[in-house]
Order: structure tokens, then sequence, then C-alpha cells
């Protein structure tokens, strides 16, 4: 696209002076798309794009001002979408979304980024917001992440309709598997990872798909210790019965629920069977009536294979709107929950609010209010694309929005 760095710096400018100084991300690339940029040219020119807005945004009001008096003339005069986009099918009060955290640690700035849409679509056309705490593998759940996720959640998003803790729901999901497992969709697999990659890979189906739906419900009850012998940990697995011949490997007869006898820092040791997260994602999405969802594009293969499992069940017209947002990616700030609990385990740092930390606790500590995160976003506006930045060039932006 011709002149891209001049005409971006003049619609930054024009945007950043209609509202308060600040230009936002959605409406420069919205009126650029006026002037020849496709839609999948976004992604070639993201980082330029970014980088003009940074700069633009860190001008006062007088020199924005002065400067696009400067260039007005240049840009179309068009009215262009300012904040976040219409959510497609949304029905006056009845929009339900949600926020499936896991209760491995502390949440952070990319949960916000991530999340932040869909508690502000759920106030602007009213409905329900769920906040989902996701704790079924009880290998890797911290027994302090409830609370410290309902105190940050009712902070950063201030209109949370219930929490829902899988943990607590796991009959729920079991009734799904064993239905599943009676429409012949799912059966239970004893072959060894090693030897079922091996049949993924070559495309071709695994002897345990043949069972009959009598001795598949004998099987899953080995697994729940009901049967005997019971399976133990790596000896059985219940697998979803899609297409062994699928292009994406993925999808080839995924996993849905296995044994884990370790014990759960909530429900201790009363169940051994365990759902993944396709199992249980797809049961509350059903449970609870999701209609959107907005989630990470790492999920992509995810959402495709909750489909799958809502068309077996001959739900697929309920199956929730999705968009996949891409992700920040700071340069110089770890936003992994693995390595954050290993700093944590190593005392580098004390707490989960240590302002060197880019926790939610640590944002409300040094004085960040959730306002800066609603413009955030209104900036950011819904984008597949991800984002590169130092976490400088972050908090430079973020403290444009929280002034006031």
């Amino acid at each position: 696209m011709k002149d891209l760095e001049k005409k971006a710096r003049t619609y930054a400018l024009k945007n950043a002076v209609a509202y308060d100084g600040v230009a936002r991300e959605g409406s420069v690339i919205s009126a650029l798309f006026n002037e020849g940029l496709k839609p999948n040219e976004v992604k070639k020119y993201y980082k330029k794009i970014a980088e003009v807005i940074l700069s633009v945004n860190s001008l006062s009001p007088e020199e924005q001002k002065k400067e696009f008096s400067k260039l007005e003339a240049r840009v179309s005069h068009r009215e262009t979408r300012e904040g976040l986009p219409e959510l497609p099918n949304a029905k006056k009060g009845k929009v339900i979304m949600r926020f499936a955290p896991s209760a491995s640690g502390p949440l952070h700035i990319g949960h916000i980024i991530s999340n932040m849409a869909s508690s502000m679509y759920v106030k602007k056309y009213g409905g329900k917001f769920y906040i989902r705490i996701e704790d079924t593998n009880p290998k890797k759940v911290d027994s302090n992440a409830y609370a410290k996720i309902k105190e940050d959640c009712n902070w950063i998003f201030g209109n949370v309709h219930e929490y829902i803790i899988q943990s607590d729901r796991i009959p729920v999901y079991y009734k799904y598997a064993e239905e599943l497992i009676k429409k012949k969709a799912a059966y239970v697999c004893t072959c060894s990872q090693e030897k079922f990659k091996k049949y993924v890979d070559s495309q071709k189906e695994c002897p345990c798909r043949k069972i009959d739906v009598k001795d598949n419900i004998l099987r899953w009850n080995r697994m729940l210790g009901i049967n005997k012998p019971v399976f133990n940990e790596g000896e059985a697995v219940l697998r979803f019965k899609s297409n062994m011949k699928d292009k994406n490997p993925a999808m080839r007869d995924f996993p849905l629920a296995r044994v884990n006898l370790a014990k759960h820092p909530r429900q201790g040791c009363k169940y051994r069977v365990w759902p993944l997260m396709n199992l249980s994602v797809t049961a509350d999405d059903i449970e609870y009536k999701m209609t959107h969802v907005i989630r990470g594009k790492d999920h992509k293969d995810n959402a495709e294979r909750q489909r799958k499992i809502y068309r077996v069940l001959g739900i697929e017209k309920k199956f929730p709107w999705t968009y996949f947002v891409g992700r920040v990616k700071f340069s110089d700030l770890p936003l992994s929950k693995r390595k954050i609990m290993a700093a944590l385990d190593e005392g580098e740092f004390e707490n989960w609010d240590d302002p060197r930390l880019p926790t939610i606790s640590s944002l409300r500590k040094r004085g960040y209010k959730p306002k800066a995160f609603v413009k955030l976003t209104e900036q950011r506006g819904l984008s597949e694309v991800d984002r590169v930045m130092s976490s400088q060039d972050f908090f430079k932006l973020l403290d444009t929005f929280n002034r006031g």
C-alpha cells in the first residue's frame, strides 16, 4: 500500500484528536481499509501501524492537534467505527459468554487482553458473564488460585454472574462421556501412547475402535473403579471417535478423559477419572448455553474438536459464535504461569502482587484501574494478529488510558 506509514500517522492523529489524545488501533486500521489496505495485508503491516500509533499516543494533545492540522487534507472523512465491532447474532439480554482460567497460578495481563472484550460485550447487550475455573488436572492445581481468581475477576471485570468450578461438576462430565459411548461416538482405548501415535501417523484405526457399546461401558466402569480389574494411570483413555484420516492429525480420535490418581487439592481422592478440556468445555458450554466465545487463536483446534462433539449430539446449530484473538507477546516480560510459579517457588518474588510481576494483583497494587483496560481493549479491537512489543511500550500506552 502506497504511503502506508504517512496515512497511518495521519489517521492516528485524527483519531487521537477526536478521542482524548489516544488513537485506537481498530479505528486506524478500519480507516486504512478505506485507503486500500486489504484485510489479508494487516498481518504484514501490523507492526509498522502499531509503531506509528504508539508514536502518536506519546505526543501531548496540543502536539497532536498541531501536527494533524497540517495533514488533515490527506485523510478521508468517512465515518469509521469506534470501539469494539457489533457482536454477530446478539440478542438483547441474552448474550452468554465466559472466561475460563485454569487454577494453576495467578491471572496476568494476557488474561485481561484476551478476555476483557467478553465482559464488555455482556455489559453492552445484557446477559450473563461466567468465570469457569478449569481445575480437572489434579497435578496442576494451585489451591491458592480459587480465591485469587475470584478476587482478580471481581476487580477487573465487575460483572461476573457466577463462578463455576469444574472439579465440582465431575458427574456432569461422566454423563456426557457415557452418552457419547452409547452413541458409538467414543470408545475406551487401551493402547499405549506410543502405539496410538503410530496409528495416528499412519492414519490407521486402533483395534479398540471396533469394541461394541456393551464392552466399552464395561471398560469405562473399569476406568471409574466400578468393575474389576480397574485400569490404572496410563492403561486406558476415553477417545472421541472421529476420522483417523482427517487431514489434521490433531483431530484423529482425540482423548476425552483419563485416569489420574493424584490427590486433588479441592476434591481429594474422590475421583479417579478426570475429563480433558474438550469434554469438560463442551459439556459446560452446552449446559450453560454459551452464545458467543472469544478465545486465543491457539484454541482453533480445540474449537473444532468441540464442534464435532456438538455435531454428534445433534446440536451443532447451538455451537457458539467463536472469534479467535491474537496475543500480545512481550519481548521482555514472561507471561507463562509456569514460569511465574517457578519464580515464586524459588523465592525470586514474595507474592503474586509483587510489582515486578505482570499479574492482575500487581497491576491493581500499582494503581491501574479497570477502565484503563477497557480503553485498551477498545483501542485494540478484535484482531487475530499477534502483537509483539516491549513492556515499556505497553505500560506507556496503558498509562495514557489510566489518566484521571
